[in-house]
């Protein structure tokens, strides 16, 4: 089967309100397709459910261990973060320590998803900055790379050698050649994909405690931060962060932009990706919740699991009135 099929649906009242349609993968260490829905074939962009690939070359090229990065920030550089204080703070002393500025990152600003720190910038009458945009500190891991290379500031380029690093290590991993390239909301340019090259690159990042070579470690000691610091990851109320929680530093699982959703699963040297076809993160929430729980890594009545899958919608006031949940049949 090609044709996305049914994951998610919303309920309201006695109504089926939305139908959100996707395709998903798991692989295992062998790089081969344990189970599918759809079409794991089909080519997506992964967004910033990719930035442990990207992060690669932070500790590959040996960037990491020369500024002498731990694992916060290795979470971080794999974050997708809220802009509360404890990403900023991080983030801004991260500059610091490479001798660089707000000025130098290429991300944009954006006004922080955590309502403390946007209440804070309202009150002291100031606007987001750069620091606020949840992947500087992705940004901040391309500049420690860009900084140890002795390359030039414009880290973005596609032709520079960071972005060169980050689709190296994005093919080696998906084992595939990257027919195409966007630029994220972020300005990076991301690299497209399949589904299945997805999933084969995050079941490589689970089996990469049982390899002993520089690219293995370093996806070993990504994987690590994700679980350790996973509200870095993300933040407070987030799905990252709370389903990782819930599992316990278990599997490390990633968000991208227009519902992308990533697992690596290492006690089962798993790989999980997904993508909702229609861009909905709340239905990628929810399917990435269900594979999880048919996997036996998270629990069904978790309560942050019942956030994010057979989670009861209320109105304003408070009142019950429907309900998110996977669709029948899936995952099986």
């Amino acid at each position: 089967m090609t044709q996305p099929v049914p994951m998610t649906e919303l309920w309201r009242g006695p109504l089926l309100e939305s139908l959100h349609l996707g395709h998903a993968v798991i692989c295992d260490d062998s790089g081969q397709i344990v189970q599918s829905w759809g079409d794991p074939n089909a080519v997506i962009y992964p967004r910033s459910s990719a930035k442990m690939i990207q992060g690669l070359p932070l500790i590959t090229s040996g960037a990491a261990a020369k500024y002498g990065l731990n694992s916060e920030h290795l979470a971080l550089a794999c974050a997708s973060h809220s802009g509360a204080h404890i990403h900023t703070d991080r983030v801004t002393a991260w500059l610091d320590h490479l001798g660089l500025a707000e000025s130098d990152l290429r991300c944009g600003p954006q006004e922080p998803q955590d309502m403390a720190a946007r209440d804070g910038l309202i009150l002291a009458d100031d606007t987001p900055c750069q620091i606020h945009n949840n992947c500087s500190g992705k940004h901040c891991g391309f500049l420690t790379v860009a900084q140890h290379m002795g390359a030039g500031p414009e880290y973005l380029e596609i032709d520079h050698p960071v972005q060169q690093a980050c689709l190296s290590a994005l093919e080696e991993t998906t084992d595939e050649t990257s027919p195409a390239y966007g630029i994220d909301g972020c300005s990076a340019p991301n690299f497209a994909t399949s589904l299945v090259g997805l999933a084969r690159s995050m079941a490589w990042f689970a089996s990469a405690a049982d390899r002993s070579d520089r690219a293995s470690d370093a996806a070993a000691q990504l994987t690590a931060a994700m679980m350790k610091h996973s509200e870095l990851v993300a933040g407070e109320n987030r799905a990252c962060t709370e389903l990782m929680r819930a599992m316990k530093g278990r599997v490390a699982i990633k968000t991208g932009a227009e519902a992308v959703f990533i697992a690596i699963i290492p006690e089962k040297r798993m790989g999980v990706a997904l993508k909702i076809t229609d861009g909905t993160t709340r239905a990628s929430e929810c399917a990435i919740a269900a594979i999880l729980v048919s996997l036996g890594v998270l629990e069904a009545e978790h309560p942050a699991t019942r956030t994010f899958m057979d989670a009861t919608q209320y109105s304003r006031r408070g009142l019950e009135c429907g309900v998110i949940k996977p669709a029948p049949g899936f995952p099986g």
